[in-house]
């Protein structure tokens, strides 16, 4: 086995590691949280800015995870009467802009948005985690989708991955 393909499977399965241990946590919040209202007839009120941070990681970070296993949704009604060598080429310009987006969208724009509310000092409401640390997970699944997208376009070349 290549050592691209080692690094690819040890990432994902350390991304499968975060994710599952962000869904129990999100889990175990939202049955405190209603535990608490319905059987103690009080409310914690950091349980639901915890809900929603962890359902920003576990949204951000499971994208960058069905990008890695190819998972993602797709139209591929035209894609299907290509050809061959088209499908390779059709293929090849996905990877090419699913890496520009993540480059510029998550991976510039997430460190500015990162940069701008960590210099501002911004923290949330309940918990005062500053709101960078939130929004790291849009570079670092920006980086990670580069990342994929790469290993994913020297697949294709290699007639490894054609669907």
């Amino acid at each position: 086995m290549k050592t691209a393909d080692i690094i690819f499977n040890k990432t994902c399965k350390v991304m499968e590691i975060i994710l599952v241990f962000i869904f129990g946590l999100l889990v175990i919040d939202v049955l405190g949280q209603v535990f608490s209202r319905y059987i103690l007839n009080t409310s914690f009120a950091f349980t639901e800015e915890l809900a929603r941070f962890s359902l920003i990681w576990m949204s951000i970070l499971g994208a960058a995870y069905l990008n890695a296993k190819r998972l993602h949704l797709s139209m591929d009604f035209l894609y299907q009467k290509f050809s061959p060598k088209t499908r390779k080429k059709a293929l090849i310009f996905i990877e090419i802009c699913i890496f520009a987006f993540a480059l510029i969208v998550m991976v510039i724009g997430g460190f500015n948005l990162v940069y701008t509310t960590l210099h501002l000092g911004q923290l949330s409401g309940t918990l005062r985690i500053p709101l960078g640390y939130i929004y790291a997970i849009l570079p670092i699944s920006g980086l990670l989708i580069m990342w994929f997208s790469v290993y994913h376009m020297f697949k294709i070349n290699a007639n490894e991955i054609t669907e």
